[in-house]
């Protein structure tokens, strides 16, 4: 079963697939009860934003779920699929962009197209899944990757120095792959520190910013922006998961290299084309995230009231620099999981855990996602809800069997 689906069956519906019902916002529906959720990858709050529910609702109206039928090669190519395409390279600095059914699917086909058998990986070692899956089919046709440890820039110039006498040795180039924002602790890749090493070595550089794009930089074009380095980011992975509350993605770069990646990306020639709701849907989130700043401002205002007030408590938030607030407590995987149910059954607070082994053991760790749709009011109820159940961990009232009725 794995190590997640070891626990299935005790954890399933409760910890592992929990369902919030209801509209989609901070207070939803859990096991029968309204909870304040800070789970949600809604940012910019555009998931129940009236426009966006407008257009999708006209669009899907217009056009129904199946249009346009076919892969884009084929017989699934409109000019609003294009018209995105270009909305989203012009937002984010680049010649051109490639519409992408699934960001997961899509980052794993990115890094499969662009990286034949002869040109050579060079990864931060915490990577998001997707990524590891890509370098995994690399490597499963004979490539080669080196990886370094998170962060660490001296590191990534050693793998650069044996991934080029290796690329030397194959007739190959180097692919660089980080994130923008790392989506478990929140902190940035270095990307300004790794363009940097353009100076040294010759490489192409690719960022998955999945969590970046719509939050950080000036405008929401993400971490290259924030860094001003988006003319150095080679290729550039977003997705409609996060920001954009949508689903979908998009990689952006040269227009030889989307061009290499439109006739050659297997995941999508042989794919059915994004319905065209959701790239009309999508149309309007960008609109909006491009022409609505005060959204980013709020999301900015709730982020920072959140890590502040919940640093003055005294918790550890790790090294975030983004919207993503982890937080770091000490304990076992039981008191992880009585833990979490006080907060959801006496303090109705819905946020996500973290245990072993996705982090280390005798660590807990919650993660919480605020957004332009929480208030300053939920930030300091969940401020003491967690200074709270933080005296409560330190007491030992959470050793031991269940205690759903502890109060």
């Amino acid at each position: 079963m794995g190590p997640l689906g070891q626990y299935g069956k005790d954890a399933h519906g409760y910890f592992a697939f929990p369902k919030l019902e209801g509209e989609i916002n901070p207070h939803m529906i859990f096991r029968g009860k309204e909870v304040l959720t800070w789970s949600l990858n809604n940012y910019l709050g555009l998931a129940n934003h009236p426009e966006v529910r407008k257009a999708d609702a006209d669009a899907a109206k217009e056009w129904g779920l199946g249009y346009p039928m076919g892969a884009r090669m084929m017989s699934g190519h409109t000019s609003k699929h294009e018209e995105l395409e270009s909305a989203l390279a012009d937002f984010v600095g680049k010649d051109d962009a490639y519409l992408l059914n699934f960001g997961y699917q899509g980052m794993v086909s990115i890094i499969d197209t662009l990286a034949t058998r002869k040109d050579v990986i060079v990864y931060d070692s915490e990577s998001h899944a997707c990524i590891m899956d890509g370098i995994f089919l690399h490597k499963a046709k004979g490539g080669k990757s080196f990886v370094f440890p998170h962060n660490d820039i001296e590191r990534c110039d050693k793998m650069l120095k044996m991934a080029t006498n290796r690329a030397r040795e194959s007739g190959g180039g180097i692919l660089v792959i980080t994130e923008g924002v790392f989506g478990m602790a929140g902190d940035l890749g270095h990307l300004h520190k790794i363009t940097a090493l353009k100076e040294k070595y010759d490489f192409r550089l690719l960022v998955d910013d999945a969590h970046g794009f719509g939050t950080m930089g000036t405008t929401g074009a993400g971490v290259a922006e924030h860094y001003g380095v988006t003319d150095k980011v080679d290729v550039i992975f977003g997705t409609f998961a996060k920001s954009m509350a949508g689903i979908g993605a998009f990689v952006a770069s040269r227009e030889d290299v989307i061009q290499y990646l439109r006739y050659n990306m297997r995941s999508q020639i042989f794919a059915k084309s994004l319905p065209m709701p959701m790239v009309i849907g999508a149309l309007k989130r960008l609109e909006l995230l491009k022409n609505s700043p005060e959204l980013k401002e709020q999301l900015w205002k709730v982020v920072k009231a959140l890590q502040k007030g919940l640093r003055e408590e005294g918790f550890n938030l790790g090294v975030t620099e983004s919207p993503v607030t982890p937080v770091f407590l000490n304990g076992t995987i039981p008191e992880a999981t009585n833990l979490t149910m006080d907060l959801r059954e006496n303090y109705n607070l819905f946020c996500s855990i973290v245990v072993y082994p996705v982090i280390p053991k005798g660590q807990i760790m919650l993660r919480l996602i605020p957004t332009a749709a929480h208030t300053l009011e939920d930030v300091e109820f969940t401020v003491k809800a967690f200074a709270e159940i933080k005296g409560k961990l330190a007491a030992g009232k959470y050793q031991g069997d269940k205690i759903a009725s502890l109060q």
